[in-house]
């Protein structure tokens, strides 16, 4: 339902998909896909890809940030990580959204470079309280 409530929004939203799959292979290889600081990044640029793409025909942030939320909330719904690993991820969602407002202009490389930097100083957190302490900054697992 949520994508035949906007169509024109699907095709950006896979090519960020895509782009930010190809993206985390060349920088990380498959390391992204654990619970580390590579995920973190992912997540954040991920949801800063898609806000980007879909600003064209969105027309504004606010709206391409609402879609964004809506459609990376959904896929970890029903991706059914454990809870701490879906706490992670839909925080560091939120953080690449909350990048998105200042970078929604940059190229792709600063982009990269910005989220690299922001990746190493990610936070390690053990319970999903811990989040709360993290409020701007990414956070990982392992």
């Amino acid at each position: 339902m949520l994508f035949l409530s906007r169509p024109f929004l699907i095709i950006p939203t896979i090519r960020a998909s895509k782009r930010t799959m190809m993206v985390c292979h060349e920088l990380f290889g498959n390391n992204h896909n654990k619970s580390n600081k590579a995920n973190a990044f992912r997540h954040a640029f991920w949801n800063i890809l898609i806000c980007q793409k879909t600003l064209k025909k969105a027309k504004n942030k606010e709206k391409s940030i609402i879609w964004c939320k809506k459609v990376t909330d959904l896929y970890e719904k029903v991706t059914q990580n454990k809870n701490l690993d879906e706490a992670m991820d839909l925080h560091n969602n939120k953080i690449g959204r909350t990048y998105f407002l200042d970078i929604f202009d940059k190229k792709e490389t600063e982009i990269i470079q910005l989220l690299k930097e922001k990746s190493q100083n990610a936070k390690k957190i053990a319970k999903i309280e811990e989040i709360e302490y993290y409020k701007h900054e990414l956070v990982y697992l392992i």
